[in-house]
C-alpha cells in the first residue's frame, strides 16, 4: 500500500460530502476499504442506500441525532460525538481500512462537539497507509495546516437563495 495522506474538503459551498463520497467509491473499486463515520447525522439519506452496494468494502456509520444544531450542543450531541471519534479511534487502529472518512468533522468542530485536538489526535493516530478524509463547513486553521490537501468548496451562486430547497437524490 502507498503512503496516505491528510485531505480536508471544507468551505460554504456544495460538494464536501459528495466528493468524500465518489473517493470511496473510486476506492472501492480498486478493491480498497472505506470507513466513514458521519458525525451529526442520523436518518435514511440516499448516500447510505447507495452505499450498501458496495457494503463488503465501504462502511458507513452515523453519529448522531440527526437534528439541527443552533447555539449550544446538547448533552446528547456531545456524547454523540465522544462515540464518533472513538470509532474513528478504533477504525485507524484495526488496520482494516485503507481510507478513513470523517465526515462533517468541520462542522462538529465548528460547534464544539469535538475540537481541533481531537481531530489532530485522529491525524496523529492515522497509520502512514491509510488516507484520512476531513469534511465539512467550518474546518479550524490548525487542522487545515495540518492537511497535506485542503479543498475549499466555495459557494458562487446556488438555487437555494431562489427558494428551491432540497432535492431527492442531488441534495438529499
Amino acid at each position: 500500500m502507498e503512503k496516505g495522506y491528510v485531505q480536508v474538503y471544507t468551505g460554504n459551498g456544495k460538494g464536501k460530502t459528495t466528493a468524500a463520497l465518489g473517493l470511496s467509491i473510486r476506492a472501492a473499486g480498486a478493491g480498497m476499504k472505506v470507513y466513514i463515520a458521519q458525525f451529526l447525522k442520523k436518518g435514511g439519506y440516499n448516500e447510505l442506500k447507495a452505499l450498501e452496494r458496495f457494503s463488503d468494502l465501504i462502511t458507513i456509520e452515523q453519529f448522531g441525532t440527526g437534528k439541527y444544531i443552533t447555539g449550544k450542543p446538547k448533552d446528547e450531541d456531545m456524547e454523540w460525538g465522544r462515540k464518533c471519534l472513538e470509532a474513528i479511534r478504533t477504525a485507524l487502529s484495526s488496520k482494516d481500512y485503507d481510507i478513513v472518512i470523517m465526515e462533517e468533522a468541520g462542522v462538529a468542530e465548528k460547534f464544539g462537539i469535538i475540537s481541533s485536538r481531537d481531530i489532530l489526535e485522529m491525524i496523529k493516530l492515522k497509520p502512514d497507509t491509510v488516507e484520512l478524509v476531513i469534511t465539512g463547513r467550518g474546518v479550524s486553521e490548525t487542522v487545515m495546516e495540518a492537511a497535506d490537501l485542503v479543498t475549499e468548496m466555495k459557494e458562487i451562486k446556488h438555487y437555494y437563495q431562489k427558494g428551491i430547497m432540497a432535492r431527492e437524490g442531488i441534495e438529499h
